[in-house]
């Protein structure tokens, strides 16, 4: 019962691992990433396919009660429902967590939300923006002090509340081994984007001092940034002592090893703009192909500023299967983003993303629905259910 991206997410990490991941979508329209437009193929939205491959797709209208009995129905003998809708919704329609453990005691319930389901900001909405800016991510990303406030480019409280509810829901399932009780996983776009201060947040807790941005430097330790070159950008990871040598001999600047302003990480961040100033300078010199070299060549963890094509292209990208094929219904020959997570067990088969209502037969007639009340539900708009051979 999940919409957009934090629960979709979830989803996907969940199917990805093997789960039998049923998507149930609201009339007329479902899922609002349906909706975003463009790009699309053949009419499909690239972004609902990117989430929502490996499930199957059941589109009925919740502001039905035949409709919600349907769900109920669904939901009597789940492992689990994950639902990312605002606080209060599931209750005012009868699927909120205390009535749904009643009818299945064993049930996980996953709910994702904008701040959380207890304290004073529980029934605002959210979205990734306005939680990046409360969460204190937006403070420390950017170029520096006195520069706009930028957020993270990808939606990163969307995606790590995602991924936060997949690892509570199977927390959860283990426990419910244990105890044969179900359990109430609760998580949100605010926490999501808390956990991605763990450094300066112990900078603040520590010091009392809040870390402003620092471009693409690293707030704990240096040189750990990117550098202009002759014909584009490197990154250099030179974070430790063995690191940092490396990068002295690679810039054969062995001078900079004896500098007592640069002789260990406390002093190379104290004496940080000057440290930058002279590593700016000699890098700019050569291409970023050549200091790549030289500086893999030295231990020293190194690498380009890739574009998003030029990722989905990488060699090591391709080895890792984290680009994967399906075939989609309506769209064809669909690629999406892979799960990165393998196990040693082989990975699970996955299937393109649904159409609208996709399998909302095949579903119901699995959990008991006679063929004549499904058909019933059809005529009379609660349920939807396509051509299977043409997916409209």
């Amino acid at each position: 019962l999940a919409h957009i991206m934090a629960g979709p997410v979830c989803g996907l990490m969940l199917a990805d691992m093997g789960a039998d991941v049923i998507k149930v979508e609201r009339l007329p329209r479902g899922d609002g990433t349906r909706g975003f437009l463009p790009p699309d193929i053949e009419g499909e939205s690239a972004a609902f396919m990117m989430l929502n491959r490996g499930k199957r797709s059941v589109a009925l209208d919740l502001r039905t009660p035949e409709g919600v009995e349907v769900v109920r129905r669904l939901l009597a003998d789940a492992d689990v429902v994950v639902e990312n809708f605002r606080v209060g919704t599931m209750e005012k329609i009868g699927l909120g967590w205390d009535e749904l453990r009643e009818a299945n005691p064993r049930l996980v319930y996953c709910q994702i939300t904008g701040f959380g389901r207890t304290g004073p900001m529980s029934e605002q909405g959210g979205f990734d923006l306005i939680a990046q800016g409360y969460s204190g991510l937006m403070s420390v990303t950017g170029e520096g002090p006195g520069h706009e406030p930028v957020k993270v480019g990808a939606p990163v409280t969307d995606i790590t509340a995602g991924i936060l509810a997949s690892y509570g829901v199977v927390s959860a399932l283990l426990e419910r081994e244990r105890t044969g009780e179900g359990q109430l996983v609760d998580t949100s776009l605010f926490e999501a984007g808390i956990t991605q201060t763990y450094w300066q947040s112990a900078i603040a807790l520590a010091s009392g001092r809040s870390p402003g941005p620092l471009g693409s430097a690293h707030p704990l330790s240096a040189p750990y940034q990117a550098f202009r070159t002759a014909d584009g950008w490197v990154n250099v990871g030179a974070s430790n002592q063995p690191t940092w040598m490396g990068l002295t001999r690679a810039l054969g600047m062995p001078e900079l090893a004896a500098d007592p302003r640069f002789e260990d990480n406390a002093a190379r961040m104290k004496h940080l703009d000057e440290l930058v100033e002279i590593l700016a300078a000699e890098l700019e010199r050569e291409s970023t192909e050549i200091w790549l070299q030289r500086l893999t060549g030295e231990g020293v963890p190194a690498g380009p500023i890739a574009s998003i094509g030029e990722m989905l292209e990488h060699p090591q990208t391709l080895a890792r299967n984290m680009v994967v094929e399906t075939d989609h219904p309506v769209a064809g020959r669909v690629r999406s983003l892979g799960s990165a997570v393998k196990m040693s067990g082989g990975a699970a088969s996955s299937r393109a993303a649904a159409v609208l209502g996709q399998h909302t037969r095949e579903v119901l007639q699995e959990m008991g629905m006679e063929d004549a009340e499904v058909e019933a539900l059809i005529a009379r708009d609660v349920l939807l259910s396509p051509d299977p051979r043409t997916g409209r």
